[in-house]
């Protein structure tokens, strides 16, 4: 059976738009295919993250200190997501790369979220992907695919349906500094991808028939990066 870790954006996840029918239908997605893919999925902070992050930024806390409220929060979703899932999945979010690994011999879906101040969901489902040798990781965004600049600021912005893997370094930058980053994918995560040369399936998270597809490794609509 495939290994498919699944970075799932905060921003997708809750961002206050019929968000209980979007679990619902997620849920049962997830579900479906765990019967065929073993399933990681990674849950990311969105907008409820990054309100904590910004005003205790107004604040004067420590950058630290403000990644820790992300972890929270993602480990926050992790729990809403888990619980829609019942017994397919750990109530609990893993806390490290060996505890979902373990978890993998009970659940067929397994769940995690942030792990440490300096990391992004991004980077932990990459590290996730080292870790239990995945297939492939579905990055669920806000955006449906990877563009060659950034399309919420450009009109003319073209989606980039295959790319390889250094394409996305370069696209994605040198890095960030502080907590709470929004980009399609972490620059870091990105440096990992290319030095395992796991593919990387990006979907808008909201198209649950483009994750499906994403997932089982069918035709999707979005971007493939991978070897040539």
């Amino acid at each position: 059976m495939e290994k498919v870790v699944i970075s799932l954006g905060g921003s997708v996840l809750v961002p206050g738009e019929n968000d209980a029918r979007y679990l619902r239908e997620l849920a049962s997605l997830l579900r479906e295919v765990s019967t065929r893919v073993k399933l990681f999925v990674v849950t990311g902070g969105g907008r409820i993250a990054r309100y904590y992050i910004e005003t205790g930024r107004s604040l004067g806390v420590p950058e630290r200190t403000l990644d820790e409220f992300g972890i929270a929060i993602t480990r926050l979703n992790a729990r809403l997501l888990a619980s829609t899932l019942g017994g397919r999945a750990n109530r609990a979010p893993a806390e490290t790369y060996a505890e979902a690994a373990k978890l993998a011999k009970r659940f067929p879906i397994v769940i995690m979220a942030g792990t440490r101040p300096g990391h992004t969901t991004d980077l932990v489902s990459a590290s996730l992907a080292r870790s239990v040798r995945a297939d492939r990781i579905v990055n669920a965004t806000s955006v449906d695919g990877v563009y060659d600049v950034d399309p919420k600021k450009d009109p003319k912005a073209r989606l980039l349906e295959r790319i390889r893997f250094e394409d996305l370094v370069a696209l994605s930058g040198r890095g960030h500094q502080a907590a709470g980053p929004s980009v399609v994918f972490d620059p870091v995560a990105a440096r990992v991808l290319a030095r395992l040369r796991t593919p990387l399936h990006v979907v808008h998270g909201r198209d649950l028939r483009a994750v499906r597809a994403a997932i089982l490794g069918e035709p999707f609509h979005g971007t493939v990066v991978a070897d040539e």
